[in-house]
């Protein structure tokens, strides 16, 4: 309205018009006309309608109503933003009232901020979808159903339907972090992504589980947690029609059916199914261990490994066997443990069909049909099938020994050999026998005694063909056609082919003598010379002749 009143005072100046003259009309009737429009469109007198104060607003889609003015008195609505009332006692009388819900707001922007939702009039064209938007809104939601994608980035050439999702794509190209954290300097390419990051310093948790009560930083990852609680799982695969909670869970699963892998290592080019598994590899040539263990300082390239290790100081178990009770620090192992009871064994080798309940045993399988052992030690150049045996064998040179039991204080290469060591002094024999119910305390001495009862002998010698029941066996049996002695002893350097053999002879440098007879407290250097001794008591006769 001001525009056109504007528009018709005014001819278009020349350039031989007086300037001074113009200037000063244009003051003058620009001065009047914004008093009139004001006047019009922001003053009005109230009236009775049926005992309520009834004031239409300058946005004439959405009618507001006034109540709590007494007869005789006037709104005076000056701006947009902020009413007078003539009598001070209604000063802090909320002024709009949603005429849809009901619901009352003290300023005009906070109304019309509610009632946009009421008023959307842009609706979606497709059947299926008929969601209504505001906005560009809608325009996006229709390129997502006719797969348009207009914004193609101009270094890869990938396409977005949104704008929005083109800018921050590019930023990858450029490096573009704008926004950083006031407390540590962090940058982040999304605006989201920041918001996120400060709440880990300020420790906020807006999004609270109306079930368990549990809160959270992010909203997705809220929104995520209570599927567990509804059990919704509206994700798909279109290969398998496997559900999923969450849309990169799917994402991520499909890529097992089409073997994609769009996420490559700038160091060494292996590439990587999920972002995140490629940012952990990374690490790996970085040296980048952020998470840190709050109890005694020691770093991690994980957030899960740090959490795990915190359990140890915490003796926290979160996961229980729904079997026996038993409970574990790790979700994985509690899984493991479970296969015990079901005999389920997921794990399938291609070459033969045999199966294995963790995935670990079956890759140590398989490589015993193709040979291979990537994992070479740099000390002594051994090579290992697995990247645990090729770590557990580097702390034999470097005399690391990282888990100790709680019970001895005696130390220990693996966190395996430490908890079958720690069920010597608790008795606990967890693997049984169905076959003669006997009892074992771990898991590779009852497979083995399972084979006794079937005859099993999986282990088999390139060389000769000879089988054996384990592969530590099958590995003795091998270094006699080899002859190959990968053990040294620290005193003298005298080589063995096993490593029992070679503790064994360390023990004759150090004076060490662990094993004890019964019988007389005699000390002997091995448990084989212990034995042989508590056999000359009387009573020890171990073979008794028949005749």
């Amino acid at each position: 309205m001001f525009s056109k009143s504007l528009h018709s005072c005014f001819y278009p100046l020349g350039r031989d018009s007086d300037d001074q003259h113009a200037e000063d009309e244009y003051r003058n009737c620009r001065k009047h006309l914004r008093s009139e429009e004001v006047e019009q469109s922001w003053q009005y007198q109230l009236w009775y309608q049926q005992g309520e104060m009834v004031s239409p607003t300058p946005d004439t889609t959405v009618q507001m109503k006034v109540v709590g003015i007494k007869p005789h008195e006037s709104v005076s609505i000056i701006t947009p933003n902020d009413v007078q009332i003539g009598a001070s006692s209604h000063s802090e009388v909320n002024m709009y009232i949603c005429v849809s819900l009901g619901k009352d707001f003290n300023y005009h922007h906070d109304s019309q901020a509610h009632e946009k939702p009421h008023f959307r009039d842009k609706t979606c064209g497709l059947e299926q979808c008929g969601k209504s938007f505001t906005n560009n809104s809608l325009a996006n939601d229709e390129r997502s159903h006719l797969a348009e994608k207009p914004y193609v980035c101009k270094q890869c050439g990938k396409a977005f339907s949104r704008r929005d999702s083109w800018r921050m794509h590019e930023w990858i190209h450029t490096g573009e972090k704008p926004y950083v954290c006031n407390q540590c300097g962090k940058a982040f390419s999304r605006k989201h992504s920041w918001q996120m990051h400060e709440w880990i310093h300020t420790g906020e948790k807006p999004y609270v589980c109306k079930q368990c009560g549990k809160a959270f930083s992010k909203g997705s990852t809220y929104r995520i947690h209570e599927r567990i609680h509804t059990g919704e799982k509206p994700y798909i695969c279109n290969q398998c029609g496997k559900a999923f909670s969450t849309q990169d869970s799917c994402r991520i699963h499909e890529r097992t059916h089409t073997g994609e892998k769009p996420y490559v290592c700038k160091q060494c080019g292996k590439a990587f199914s999920k972002s995140s598994s490629c940012r952990i590899h990374e690490r790996i040539h970085t040296g980048e261990k952020p998470y840190v263990c709050t109890h005694c300082g020691k770093a991690f390239s994980t957030r899960d490994r740090c959490r795990i290790h915190e359990r140890s100081h915490t003796g926290e178990k979160p996961y229980i066997c729904n079997h026996c009770g038993k409970a574990f620090s790790t979700k994985r192992n509690c899984q493991v443990h479970e296969r015990i009871h079901t005999a389920e064994k997921p794990y399938v080798c291609k070459q033969c069909g045999k199966a294995f309940s963790t995935r670990g045993v079956c890759q140590t399988h398989e490589a015993t049909h193709t040979g291979e052992r990537p994992y070479v030690c740099n000390q002594c150049g051994k090579s290992f099938s697995m990247k645990h045996n090729w770590q557990m064998h580097e702390w034999t040179h470097t005399g690391e020994k990282p888990y100790v039991c709680k019970k001895c204080g005696k130390a220990f290469t693996t966190k395996r050999n430490c908890q079958v060591h720690e069920r010597t002094h608790t008795g606990e024999k967890p693997y049984v026998c169905k076959q003669c119910g006997k009892a074992f305390n771990t898991s590779g001495v009852f497979q083995r005694h399972e084979w006794t009862h079937t005859g099993e002998k999986p282990y088999i010698c390139i060389q000769c063909g000879k089988a054996f029941r384990s592969h530590s066996n099958c590995q003795r049996h091998v270094r006699t056609h080899t002859g190959e002695k990968p053990y040294v002893c620290k005193h003298c350097g005298k080589a063995y082919s096993t490593n029992k053999d070679c503790k064994i002879h360390e023990r004759s440098h150090t004076g060490e003598k662990p094993y004890v007879c019964k019988e007389c407290g005699k000390a002997f250097s091995s448990n084989k010379y212990c034995k042989k001794h508590e056999r000359n008591h009387p009573g020890n006769k171990q073979y008794v002749c028949n005749q």
